[in-house]
């Protein structure tokens, strides 16, 4: 089920910024790579964003998957970090089975109210869905304290409660990851889609690892890097290409 990826490296440490600083000369409104600062238009900031961000992977030698490029190429113009030409896999078909959901009135529920902010919530609701994030919904602190669990995991058991498909996007608690998985094995909840990009040290790595051979379309970044706006730049990433 797994697209390996979705780039070839020719030349990634032609990415590393080798910028040198002369002492003793005017000092210049540079760039990071030594030009003089462009005259943009605020309206054509963005474009101009991902025109320098094709570029720079062209120079590379990265050639990223031309169905899930406009993904991958969000996630690099949040964060500013190529590596996610890298590290950002895709299940078989996920972006057509994610926009299937869109268009079918899926919810998307985050992990973070931060995530949840990001999302255009305007483009979703035009396709009959919402964004939802239960984190600081009292009953879910009520619960998470008795049990002695985390509020992503609770979160994670209430949106499974729901009466609607629902796209899991994960950008912070690799314990609602880990909830999902467990539930799954359980036979008591199957997720339709996950996103999978928390980003930490405490079984980051292994909660992601955990969707990527089995049958729920998802979209992972391998390794420590993800979080809230990555989740939500996937999301937005998916919206603005339907």
């Amino acid at each position: 089920m797994k697209n390996e990826s979705n780039m070839h490296d020719k030349g990634h440490d032609k990415m590393a910024n080798t910028d040198k600083t002369v002492s003793g000369t005017p000092k210049k409104d540079l760039s990071p790579y030594g030009k003089e600062s462009e005259n943009v238009r605020p309206e054509d900031i963005e474009k101009r964003s991902f025109e320098i961000i094709t570029k720079e992977l062209e120079e590379a030698g990265i050639v990223l998957d031309e169905a899930t490029s406009f993904v991958t190429k969000r996630c690099i113009h949040t964060s500013a970090d190529f590596d996610y030409a890298h590290t950002l896999f895709f299940s078989e078909g996920a972006v057509d089975e994610m926009k299937r959901l869109i268009r079918g009135g899926a919810c998307i529920v985050t992990d973070t109210n931060m995530g949840l902010s990001g999302i255009n919530k305007k483009k979703l609701a035009s396709f009959g869905g919402e964004a939802m994030c239960f984190m600081a919904d009292e009953d879910v602190t009520k619960e998470a304290r008795e049990r002695g669990v985390t509020r992503a995991a609770v979160s994670m058991e209430k949106a499974a409660k729901l009466d609607k498909d629902v796209i899991f996007a994960i950008g912070n608690a690799p314990t609602a990851l880990i909830k999902l998985h467990e539930m799954m094995q359980e036979g008591i909840f199957v997720p339709k889609f996950v996103i999978g990009v928390p980003v930490g040290f405490v079984n980051v790595v292994w909660a992601k690892e955990l969707f990527l051979d089995g049958d729920v379309p998802y979209i992972i970044n391998k390794g420590r890097k993800g979080g809230s706006n990555i989740a939500a730049a996937i999301c937005n990433a998916v919206l603005y290409n339907m």
